[in-house]
């Protein structure tokens, strides 16, 4: 009996991952959605993509512009402005991670010759805090990387982005989604937007493969010539070391570091 458990648990595993991969809805905020076609390599997420090779081979540096809410978006209406801006920080570092591998990344506008990268979170489900501490007490008592978490914990992301070059014109799009699922590898949290927060880098995957040219070779970064240092570091250990001790992913530990404060220049003094 006992060794029909993994055989009973890889196909509820499969079925759980498909629930969360449905259509994702548009957002409103591209600029065209013409010629989005679904990518059949996702699993746990659903997305649509188009790109447009030919343009994409002629980008060199790009300029990502500050996430944003998608008009559509309704989950600013659930969402303290805390949680709204750590959303949307954590969708730019991603972004600035994995393009930054790609391409130079300038802030220089578009109408220097840098092509823009365009994002909006349009869709956050929250993720439920007792139930959340439940699903981690369980874990406790089964050992292994497979998790289960109980009803009413499930939250998701939902996105998309653009590249756009110097006249506006669409490279490449894509429009994603993914929910947590109830079994799988998904750490519950404490935090309402844990789950959105641990599904912004599989977007920033997506978006970036869509970005991708063909015969990409990726760029070398180092710690002194990192675009994207303001964000905090791209491996952060003391995420994992979290989600090891408590099996909670905790944004604290996990999330990209907060913007630091608009410093304002001293008055100057009265003649």
């Amino acid at each position: 009996m006992p060794h029909s458990l993994p055989r009973l648990a890889a196909p509820l595993v499969l079925l759980a991952l498909a629930a969360c991969a449905g259509t994702p809805q548009q957002g409103q905020f591209l600029t065209s959605y013409e010629g989005l076609v679904p990518r059949t390599d996702m699993v746990r997420a659903g997305a649509l993509d188009r790109t447009d090779l030919v343009a994409l081979a002629k980008v060199q540096s790009v300029q990502i512009e500050p996430t944003v809410f998608s008009p559509r978006a309704e989950a600013t209406a659930w969402m303290t402005p805390v949680e709204q801006t750590a959303v949307l920080r954590e969708v730019d570092a991603q972004l600035c991670f994995e393009l930054s591998e790609r391409f130079e990344i300038t802030a220089a506008p578009a109408s220097a010759g840098a092509h823009r990268v365009r994002a909006a979170v349009t869709e956050v489900i929250p993720t439920g805090r007792v139930g959340s501490a439940a699903s981690a007490a369980a874990a406790f008592f089964i050992p292994g990387p497979i998790g289960v978490r109980v009803p009413g914990t499930l939250g998701g992301l939902g996105a998309e982005a653009e590249l756009l070059d110097s006249a506006g014109q669409q490279v490449a799009a894509v429009v994603w989604r993914r929910t947590a699922t109830a079994i799988g590898t998904d750490n519950p949290s404490l935090s309402r937007i844990g789950d959105a927060l641990q599904f912004v880098e599989p977007f920033a995957d997506a978006a970036a493969a869509a970005m991708t040219p063909e015969d990409h070779t990726a760029r070398t970064i180092t710690a002194e010539t990192d675009p994207c240092r303001e964000f905090g570091a791209r491996f952060r250990a003391e995420g994992f070391g979290a989600r090891f001790i408590t099996g909670l992913y905790v944004p604290e530990a996990s999330a990209a570091r907060p913007a630091e404060p608009a410093t304002i220049p001293p008055e100057a003094p009265q003649p």
